[in-house]
Formats: structure tokens, C-alpha cells, sequence
């Protein structure tokens, strides 16, 4: 994917014929009005969908402003009856706070207004079946949720048994002391998993542990789906959001099937 809005088709098609079972979706640019079409082709593709959004500070979850976090509110009503029209019941992202927005001198208050905004979403998301993901973030992204441990609180805060924890392996390896460790704490409120290795590529060739991480995940019964989230490529829209300055990987095709033999061979027999 070059930039978040491009045409998933094509995306669906490729990921189908190398033999993944599930694609996530970005949310940006996707309407309702969209939603029936792109459900249909992930269909005729035998692909299941997860789906991902971020909010903006206009949105803001963690603003003193009350009109500010109600279009937190908004927007994730929103994105999460989109995500119940393409069929998903995973919705995971940017969603306790705004990429990039750090205020850690009054982190603790953010943190609470976060939780109540979210909680207010807990109705919506229990009628349209949808479990909501609040990503933990490297500190570079963000100063509220940079671990597993300060995400489950907020997530846990809420009192929703729809709204849990996406922890990476990107930003584990950054933020953890002991990445196994995070997911066997978070426990269940972990609903989603990303993995890349340490430089956002293909998992195993890198120096993460995803074996331990597989082992914690059989310990905690994880059944949520397990995401190759790996941003490869220099010189597109999205890479620049996410300081891709280099080719990670030489051939983004190779690498993603040779990610999925990866996967199914190291967490084959999670979930």
C-alpha cells in the first residue's frame, strides 16, 4: 500500500493468491458509502478483514474541550459501524489519543478523559458486535500508551468487555523489557497483534523473539487474528508518515510470502 486511500482491490487480490486468510483495512478514506463494495470483493477474495483508524487532534479522546471529545466519539462511532458494514468485528488503532499529540505533564488527566470518551463508545460497539483495539505506541508516537501495561489501564478503565489492548511488536521491542511478558499481563484484554521485526520488516529477519511471544500467546488463549504489519518500502505516502527513509526489504512481494510461511510455522498452532 502506498498511502492509506489507495484501492484495496488489487491489495485483496495479491494477498489471496500468496494465501493470507485475513487483510486489514485502513479506514481512511472509507465511507459507508464504500462499504458494501470492498466487503464483496474481500468476499470473492475468501478474505476476512480487521480494520484500523486513528483519530486526529480535532478528535481528540484526551481534550479538556467536551465538544472536542465528543467528535472522539463521533469519529469512532462512525469507524466502527463501518467496520460492522465490511463484515469485521476487529477495529484497532490510534484511538486513545491523537498521533503525535504529547503532554505528559498532565498524562494522568489525559488518561482518565480517555477512558470515559472511549467508554462512551461501548454502547455502539456492543450493538454492532465490534471489539475495539487501543494500539500501545513507541514513545516517539505517543506519550499515554507507549506499554502494555499503561494501554490495559486504560482499556480496563473503560468497564467494556469490547474494548481491549493491540500490542506490536514493533513497539515492544522498543518499549518492553520483556515482550512476553507484556502479553501474558495484558491477558485477556489483549484483542489484537501486530508483528514486524525490529526494523518494521519482515518477521525473522530481525532479532525479535516471536517464538516467546507465541508461547505467551498460547498461555494467555489468545484467539484474535495475528497481522503482519510491516512497512517496507521508501518513497510512498504512507512511508513517510512512518519514517520509511530505506528499502527494508528488497522485493515487498517476496517478503510477504515468505512472512506468511513464517507465521504459520511459529504461530501455527496459536489460537
Amino acid at each position: 500500500m502506498k498511502a492509506w486511500t489507495d484501492d484495496p482491490d488489487p491489495i485483496f487480490e495479491s494477498a489471496a493468491q500468496i494465501g493470507y486468510d485475513v487483510v486489514e483495512l485502513s479506514l481512511l478514506g472509507v465511507g459507508l458509502d464504500r462499504a458494501d463494495k470492498i466487503r464483496a470483493k474481500a468476499n470473492e477474495c475468501g478474505l476476512t478483514m480487521t480494520c484500523s483508524t486513528g483519530l486526529g487532534p480535532e478528535a481528540d479522546p484526551t481534550s479538556e474541550d467536551p465538544a472536542i471529545r465528543d467528535n472522539a466519539v463521533a469519529a469512532l462511532s462512525d469507524a466502527i459501524r463501518i467496520t460492522a458494514r465490511l463484515g469485521s468485528k476487529s477495529l484497532a488503532g490510534v484511538v486513545a489519543a491523537p498521533w503525535g499529540v504529547f503532554d505528559p505533564a498532565h498524562k494522568t488527566a489525559r488518561a482518565t478523559r480517555s477512558a470515559e470518551t472511549l467508554a462512551r463508545v461501548a454502547p455502539v460497539l456492543e450493538a454492532e458486535g465490534v471489539f475495539l483495539g487501543i494500539e500501545a505506541l513507541n514513545r516517539f508516537e505517543t506519550d499515554l500508551t507507549s506499554t502494555a501495561a499503561e494501554t490495559c489501564a486504560i482499556a480496563r478503565a473503560t468497564g467494556s468487555d469490547h474494548i481491549g489492548v493491540l500490542l506490536d511488536s514493533f513497539h515492544m521491542n522498543i518499549e518492553e523489557k520483556d515482550p512476553p511478558a507484556a502479553i501474558r499481563a495484558a491477558g485477556d484484554t489483549l484483542v489484537h497483534y501486530h508483528v514486524s521485526d525490529n526494523d518494521r520488516g519482515q518477521p525473522g529477519s530481525g532479532h525479535y523473539d516471536f517464538a516467546a511471544d507465541a508461547k505467551a500467546l498460547k498461555n494467555i488463549g489468545y484467539k484474535g487474528c495475528i497481522v503482519a504489519e510491516m512497512f517496507v518500502m521508501a518513497g510512498h505516502a504512507s512511508s513517510r508518515d512512518l519514517n520509511i527513509w530505506r528499502d527494508i526489504e528488497p522485493d515487498p512481494n517476496r517478503a510477504a510470502v515468505e512472512t506468511l510461511a513464517y507465521l504459520k510455522e511459529v504461530f501455527g498452532d496459536v489460537g
